[in-house]
């Protein structure tokens, strides 16, 4: 696929210009600037992104509808918070293991904002039980763990970050090698990209090359948990990968 430029300075211009006029009378009149410039060539980077993402793995989603599939909503949720501003004044698209329904699982995410724009991969927030197998599986191939996570191409593009514990999990040992990614209460890394760069006619070549340089990483993660990483992978269920 030929490059080509998804983003403009219109699109961080109206995020911008919507900081600024949070309000409904506000977006209705520039509403024809957020589907032309924000929803729409992020619906289209979703969209030539998807190939791209399945060649690493099929289970992960890139779904360009408008309504339902990868883009977040830039509408906020007003239910229970009436006194809060009614829009998103940032864009952004997630990229989910097709399990992420039945139980906990990997993604992605893509978040454009005028004062921080970064792509993230791997488990955010995960329950104890998935963060429990993810370090069981680290204990039982460090190794793989190390090669995921400390070889130089993914380390050329991603930064692991998250939370993490003030003290090993119990039974492991303060010393252990791999004490610091034991603590993680996240397994997520992160790489921040500049306006510049997002407006490049090579950001999905770019996005393409992390999501690639982070695949050992999420295949990882994905297969500590028991999910379909390869077109002929199956679930594993939850009381063999306990009982394992």
């Amino acid at each position: 696929m030929k490059d080509r430029v998804y983003f403009t300075p219109d699109f961080f211009k109206f995020l911008r210009d919507l900081s600024q006029h949070n309000n409904r009378e506000w977006f209705q009149e520039n509403k024809w600037r957020y589907e032309e410039f924000v929803r729409d060539p992020l619906l289209r980077f979703i969209e030539d992104f998807g190939p791209r993402l399945h060649s690493i793995s099929p289970h992960f989603i890139a779904d360009p509808r408008p309504s339902g599939g990868s883009l977040l909503r830039i509408y906020r949720d007003m239910r229970f918070r009436k006194d809060q501003a009614p829009y998103q004044t940032m864009a952004a698209a997630r990229f989910p293991h097709r399990a992420r329904k039945e139980r906990t699982a990997p993604g992605l995410y893509l978040h454009l904002d005028p004062s921080h724009c970064f792509f993230a991969c791997g488990l955010w927030r995960p329950d104890g039980d998935s963060r429990a197998l993810v370090r069981d599986e680290i204990m039982r191939q460090p190794e793989k763990w190390k090669r995921a996570t400390k070889g130089k191409t993914f380390q050329a593009n991603w930064e692991l970050s998250g939370d993490s514990f003030k003290r090993p999990p119990p039974g492991i040992d303060p010393r252990h090698p791999l004490a610091t990614d034991l603590m993680r209460k996240d397994f997520i890394a992160a790489v921040n990209f500049g306006e510049r760069e997002v407006c490049s006619a090579d950001f999905l070549a770019r996005i393409t090359r992390a999501t690639r340089a982070a695949g050992p990483f999420l295949e990882f993660l994905t297969r500590a948990l028991g999910l379909p990483w390869s077109a002929d992978d199956r679930m594993v269920p939850r009381e063999i990968l306990r009982e394992e």
